[in-house]
């Protein structure tokens, strides 16, 4: 674990060094995705590499004339070496158009090794794009990848490729796919006067999980079109900072453990390198905290999420929000708060109780009425059951009655009120 620990650490000051680097270029993030370790999988295509290309999309906020993108080798054990990656504009997830093709270079080379521990910045390309418009980023593995860097809820679909660099290839026929991204963790354009940046961190319910595959339906995406159509707030960049399974307060599992992704680091401890760090921050959305309430005694496949006597108390997690709102306040940020929201009927045995309940509810009241937060934007209003409050409202709920489907997401979205982003 200390090495593990160790390696985060030495990430999170060249993460803070290549974002700098960035800034210094008026430079603004439009898309991240928060790196997650896990353990081997022989099911997961994606923590199987060897020498193969990987063709993946995403999805940027605000549009610009040039493109930088990032790559992250955080939690690999040895160095990553990436042949050739390319950028272009998708027309199906294997293929792109081919005359949109552009190589990204580092430091004026075509290929790259990125340090265990470490990230890279490519070099600025340019590549017009519009705003909310899809990227296909293909990358080329030469080496078997021991311990893979990668993002599990990406809910698009990426195509693995046969061994080969295919990185230039108008058309890739998959070998295998994933709905995993590997390696990319920022999309980066030229920033503009008076840029507005929103960072929603949190768990798999900001990660969007429970959405429609392949839609980009999770509640940033949905906000950021809601933003579109509003005068003034069009480009205004929203990024989705989320991790499956994420608490406030604890890591994710330790590398071995079996449970397949890590479940990321806390939030306290990714909010530099998940927040305050990504270029061009001015406001973060934070819903955290539910999996720390439910975590203990729940369990999955006879195994527990969390020791079932480590019950965090509604103290906990309030001297936890402090502590965040007192760093971005010291970073110049305004940090709003989200009400942890409705969670009794989820198809997780030992994940509800009554207990937990009341202490989500007192969570919920601190956040709601204590005025520290910058301000607050109360999805638990938005999605509860007005019969059963506990409980998400059934044409918001997707099937383990916990996360949102479309609806509740677009219901979420919909919510916010802009005035907090001045």
């Amino acid at each position: 674990m200390r090495n593990l620990q160790n390696g985060v650490l030495l990430c999170i000051l060249v993460l803070v060094s290549n974002f700098t680097e960035a800034s210094r270029s008026t430079w603004v993030a439009t898309w991240v995705a928060s790196p997650e370790w896990a353990d081997p999988d022989p099911k997961q295509r994606l923590l199987n590499i060897d020498g193969q290309t990987v063709r993946e999309r995403v999805r940027v906020s605000i549009g610009g004339r040039q493109l930088r993108i990032q790559f992250s080798n955080e939690y690999g054990s040895a160095p990553l070496r990436m042949g050739s990656a390319t950028v272009a504009l998708p027309e199906d997830p294997g293929s792109v158009t081919p005359t949109s093709i552009q190589t990204l270079a580092f430091k004026g080379r075509p290929a790259v090794a990125i340090p265990a521990g470490a990230t890279v910045l490519s070099d600025a390309v340019n590549f017009p794009v519009s705003a909310g418009a899809e990227l296909t980023l293909t990358l080329y593995f030469p080496d078997r990848i021991s311990a893979a860097t990668f993002h599990e809820i990406a809910l698009k679909r990426a195509v693995i490729s046969s061994r080969g660099d295919y990185a230039h290839a108008a058309k890739i026929d998959a070998d295998a796919t994933s709905r995993a991204l590997i390696s990319v963790s920022a999309v980066l354009v030229p920033a503009r006067p008076s840029q507005r940046l929103i960072v929603m961190l949190g768990d798999s319910i900001v990660d969007g999980y429970g959405s429609t595959f392949d839609a980009d339906r999770n509640w940033p995406n949905d906000f950021f079109r809601r933003l579109q159509g509003v005068p003034g707030y069009s480009e205004v960049a929203v990024v989705n900072a989320g991790i499956g399974g994420n608490r406030l307060l604890s890591d994710g599992f330790v590398a071995g453990t079996g449970f397949g992704a890590g479940f990321g680091l806390s939030a306290l401890a990714r909010f530099d390198r998940d927040a305050l760090a990504i270029p061009g921050v001015t406001h973060i959305v934070l819903l955290d905290g539910i999996n720390d309430i439910g975590f203990p005694g729940a369990k999955l496949e006879g195994r527990f999420f969390a020791d079932p006597a480590d019950l965090r108390t509604p103290r906990d997690l309030i001297d936890a929000y402090r502590k965040l709102i007192s760093q971005a306040h010291a970073h110049g940020v305004k940090l709003i708060g989200a009400p942890l929201t409705p969670f009794e009927g989820v198809d997780l045995p030992g994940y509800y109780s009554d207990s937990k309940e009341m202490t989500r509810q007192a969570v919920n009241e601190w956040i709601k009425t204590s005025g520290s937060f910058d301000g607050v934007i109360d999805l638990d209003a938005v999605l509860r059951d007005p019969k059963h409050p506990g409980r998400l409202l059934p044409r918001y709920a997707s099937k383990d009655r916990f996360h949102p489907n479309d609806e509740g997401y677009q219901a979420m979205a919909d919510a916010i009120d802009l005035g907090l982003f001045k």
